[in-house]
């Protein structure tokens, strides 16, 4: 049976929906993923949350297994998961239009948002009353990435092998500094080899596999419970993946044959290898980014680092908007253009092209085969290992953070094989861990909201900053 590609309202839709499951036109779809993206706040476990509440509880688009599996998916390709994961349900509704719909109108509002930010920040980032702000924001920025651990945790880590793949990820990381590749790579593999071995730890999640256990069915959504996509689909989705590269590298090209020692070049040729070698989405991958901006490319103190996520965390659209902060103060201190601002916004308008443009190629490149194969309980296994691997990657993050919100200063330690990063304990920040630990007691104890938190860490910035306490 043939997957609808939704081209236009005329198209061939495959078998009928229920009456009150039509399947929605693409003008009509647009003010939900217009919808989505004003919500999208809380980084990926809260995107996702919203759109499967949307898409699947409110709407019926389709159900929870395919959901899961669009979103498995989504955790093995380079970049933000939440934004590929919009992309793809786009795609499967209303083919290539629809994906570039969902996925263009999910990163819209973080644009424009961190863009305005970053203006402020370039203006006024020294002023002592706006340091204290995003010094408090810091604290609360840890919270979050923890919340957003556990919460993937429970949904992932369900049997011992899922736990042990999560800690073999965080090891690798921490302790040897493994490349990200490396360590999804691995996991995928665990997965898959589990399966086939037939090992029961890799057979836990049986809703990928047996739609009609899971609380919503494939079969009672619009999309219902079809095998695959058509022909006429394939063609225009391997079309539209050879546009997408071509658009994605065209201006990495130009910019390297001609100028090739401009901080323009830099952040183009940075972010797109960034966007091929990175794998977990925006907290799997933030680590590494911050060590190779401020380390290596001296573009950013660590401390910007944590204000850029503060910032993608007070604003919709995925996490990894944070890369337009960076390429901003990246053009704005290094360009050498007469108008700074200009240059930052050139800067951040280039990082985000290259970071984005591959996310369409990907989910097009991949999106065919992966609903031909959803079924396989091999694939699932393997998708399922990586999820799990991403849980040790954001843990990894997580420490990351921790050593720079709470200690002043860190040292790196090379015994041996081990490649790690420790605080100095002397260089303890009471004020910060004290912040720290009521942005925690404000999560999990109080329980309030993210927004309520981010503006209460603020707010106790500025109040330490008026006591003189920072």
């Amino acid at each position: 049976m043939e997957l609808p590609s939704g081209r236009t309202p005329d198209d061939e839709r495959g078998p009928p929906c229920p009456p009150e499951l039509q399947r929605p036109t693409l003008a009509e779809a647009v003010p939900i993923w217009a919808r989505i993206a004003a919500l999208s706040f809380g980084g990926p476990a809260g995107q996702i949350a919203v759109m499967h509440r949307i898409l699947v509880e409110e709407r019926r688009w389709l159900g929870d297994a395919r959901f899961l599996h669009a979103l498995n998916f989504c955790m093995i390709l380079p970049g933000p998961e939440a934004q590929q994961l919009a992309t793809y349900i786009g795609w499967l509704m209303h083919g290539v239009r629809g994906a570039l719909v969902a996925g263009i109108l999910f990163i819209l509002p973080g644009v424009a948002a961190i863009m305005a930010l970053s203006w402020l920040y370039a203006a006024f980032g020294d002023v002592a009353v706006v340091s204290a702000m995003f010094f408090g924001l810091k604290s609360a920025v840890l919270a979050i990435i923890i919340q957003a651990l556990l919460r993937i945790g429970r949904r992932t880590l369900g049997n011992p092998a899922m736990r042990l793949i999560a800690l073999a990820a965080f090891l690798a990381l921490f302790l040897f500094d493994a490349p990200f590749p490396v360590v999804i790579a691995l996991a995928a593999l665990t997965g898959w080899a589990g399966a086939a071995a037939g090992l029961s730890g890799f057979h836990h999640n049986r809703a990928a596999a047996d739609p009609e256990s899971t609380r919503i069915p494939d079969s009672a959504t619009v999309l219902g419970g079809e095998d695959g996509p058509s022909p006429a689909l394939v063609r225009d989705t391997r079309r539209a993946a050879v546009v997408a590269l071509v658009a994605w590298l065209l201006p990495v090209a130009a910019l390297w044959w001609l100028l090739p020692d401009s901080v323009f070049t830099q952040i183009a040729t940075f972010f797109a290898k960034l966007a091929v070698l990175t794998f977990g989405g925006a907290y799997a991958v933030l680590a590494w980014v911050a060590q190779q901006a401020v380390d290596s490319y001296g573009w950013l103190a660590p401390g910007e680092m944590l204000d850029g996520l503060g910032m993608a965390e007070t604003t919709p659209g995925p996490l990894i908007m944070v890369l337009q902060f960076v390429g901003f103060m990246a053009a704005f201190r290094d360009a050498g253009w007469d108008n700074a601002l200009l240059a930052g916004t050139a800067g951040g308008l280039l990082a985000t092209w290259v970071t984005f443009a591959p996310c369409f190629a990907w989910i097009f490149l991949g999106a065919p085969y992966m609903e031909t194969l959803r079924r396989d309980p091999r694939l699932a296994s393997a998708l399922s290992a990586v999820t799990a691997a991403v849980v040790g990657v954001i843990l990894n993050l997580a420490v990351w953070f921790a050593m720079h919100v709470i200690w002043r200063q860190t040292v790196s330690l090379t015994p041996g094989p081990l490649r790690m990063e420790l605080p100095l304990p002397a260089t303890l920040d009471p004020v910060a861990a004290m912040l720290s630990v009521l942005a925690l007691a404000a999560i999990f104890a109080l329980r309030l909201g993210m927004g309520a938190t981010l503006s209460l860490a603020a707010a106790a910035g500025v109040g330490l900053h008026a006591a003189g306490l920072l």
